[in-house]
């Protein structure tokens, strides 16, 4: 059974740092597409990076454009986001999701492109 576990979630002040990571089991790392997605209180849930299977391909949600990178280490079956500048509107609930092939066939930001999910880490931003 696949499995995803995400880290690295905590709580920064605003414009500070965090890398989540998600590791996973039971998959082809190198034949699965993967994507961030974050929910927050009352919201619903969003992608915020995706990346094909290779990892040469990212694509990103218009609110974290050149503030957040999404990566993948095919090796080590590890998702990462690098999230920099963080804001107080990133707060949220993050999750990390996979499918099995080299890229999605509608929107990868989509959650019905994904069939494993991970937990979710926690993301809180202060002001």
């Amino acid at each position: 059974q696949v499995q995803l576990v995400e880290s690295g979630g905590g709580s920064v002040q605003a414009g500070g740092s965090l890398r989540l990571s998600c590791a996973a089991s039971e998959i082809t790392f190198s034949n699965a597409y993967m994507a961030w997605f974050r929910q927050a209180p009352g919201k619903e849930r969003e992608g915020v990076a995706a990346i094909y299977a290779g990892g040469r391909f990212t694509v990103y949600a218009d609110s974290v454009k050149g503030r957040f990178t999404i990566s993948k280490d095919n090796a080590k079956n590890t998702l990462y986001l690098q999230m920099n500048s963080l804001k107080p509107e990133d707060t949220a609930m993050y999750y990390c999701a996979a499918n099995r092939g080299i890229y999605a066939n509608g929107d990868i930001l989509g959650e019905d492109e994904y069939n494993y999910w991970g937990q979710g880490t926690q993301v809180t931003v202060s002001s």
